[in-house]
C-alpha cells in the first residue's frame, strides 16, 4: 500500500520488510550524518589550535575517490531531524539495557560548537581592543540551513542568545527570515550592508546563495565566516572556522 501511494509523487520508491525498517533507514541516515559532523566539527577545532585551514584540508581529502566523503564544520546543528532523532534512538536502546557511545559523543562535540564560535568572537573582538560587552555584533543568515526559512533548533538561537548575555548588542539578516524570537525578545531583520557597516563584527552563520558577501568584506568591518562562503578571499579583517 505505502509503495504504491508513494509511487504517485517519487521516480523511485526502496521497499523494505516493515514500518520499524523504515524508520530505522531514516534513524541510520540522520546518525549518520550527526556523527560525521561531529567528527569534521572536532576535526576542525583541532586545525584552528595547530593553525591549520581544515577547508584545504576537507577539499585534498575529498579528491580520494574512494573511502572518503566530505563532511563540512560549521557554527552547529540545527534542523527537526539531524539534531533530534539520533537522540531519540538513543533514548531507545537506554531503555533496552544498550549504550550509544557514538551518538551521545557526537551530540556533545556538537553541542560545544556554539560556544566554541562565541569564543571565538569574543577572542577577535579582545584583540582589536573590542570587549565583547556593548559590542555590535550583526548575523549574517539565521536559518538552520542554507535557502530555507526553517529555525527550528538552529545554531544562531544559541550563539545569539550567548552574546546577548555577555553583554552584546546582537543584529541580524535573513531574506528568509523576518522575525527572529530569542526568549523574551523578538530581533527583526535588518538591511545587510547598512546594518555591517554600523557593526564591530559581522558573523556568517548560514550560507544562504545571492548574498554578495566580498561586499560585506569590503565594508572594512571585522568578519567571521563559519560556512567557508568566502573561499579564497583574503582580507586583513576576514576570520574562519
Amino acid at each position: 500500500m505505502g509503495e504504491l501511494y508513494y509511487g504517485q509523487v517519487m521516480e523511485q520508491v526502496v521497499p523494505v520488510s516493515s514500518t520499524r525498517t523504515a524508520e530505522m533507514v531514516k534513524l541510520l541516515e540522520n546518525t549518520f550524518r550527526m556523527v560525521n559532523i561531529g567528527l569534521v566539527n572536532e576535526f576542525a577545532t583541532l586545525c584552528d589550535e595547530m593553525g591549520t585551514d581544515v577547508w584545504e584540508v576537507i577539499q585534498a581529502a575529498a579528491t580520494k575517490p574512494f573511502g572518503y566523503m566530505p563532511f563540512y564544520p560549521g557554527p552547529g546543528l540545527g534542523g527537526h531531524c539531524v539534531p533530534v532523532d539520533p537522540h531519540f534512538l538513543s533514548w531507545k536502546v537506554r531503555q533496552a539495557g544498550f549504550e550509544s557511545r557514538f551518538i551521545e559523543l557526537a551530540s556533545e562535540i556538537n553541542n560545544k560548537i556554539p560556544q566554541y564560535i562565541v569564543h571565538k568572537i569574543q577572542k577577535a573582538l579582545n584583540e582589536h581592543g573590542q570587549p565583547i560587552k556593548a559590542s555590535r555584533i550583526h548575523l549574517v543568515g539565521v536559518s538552520y540551513k542554507r535557502n530555507v526559512s526553517d529555525i527550528r533548533e538552529s545554531p544562531a538561537l544559541d550563539i545569539a542568545m550567548q552574546l546577548i548575555q555577555m553583554g552584546a548588542e546582537v543584529t541580524y539578516s535573513d531574506p528568509y527570515v523576518t522575525h527572529f524570537p530569542l526568549g523574551s525578545v523578538t530581533l527583526e531583520h535588518q538591511p545587510l550592508l547598512a546594518a555591517v557597516q554600523r557593526a564591530d563584527m559581522a558573523v556568517i552563520v548560514t550560507d544562504h546563495d545571492g548574498v554578495d558577501y566580498e561586499r560585506i568584506l569590503q565594508a572594512g568591518t571585522l568578519v567571521f565566516d563559519t560556512r567557508n562562503a568566502l573561499q579564497g578571499a583574503s582580507f586583513p579583517n576576514l576570520i574562519s572556522l
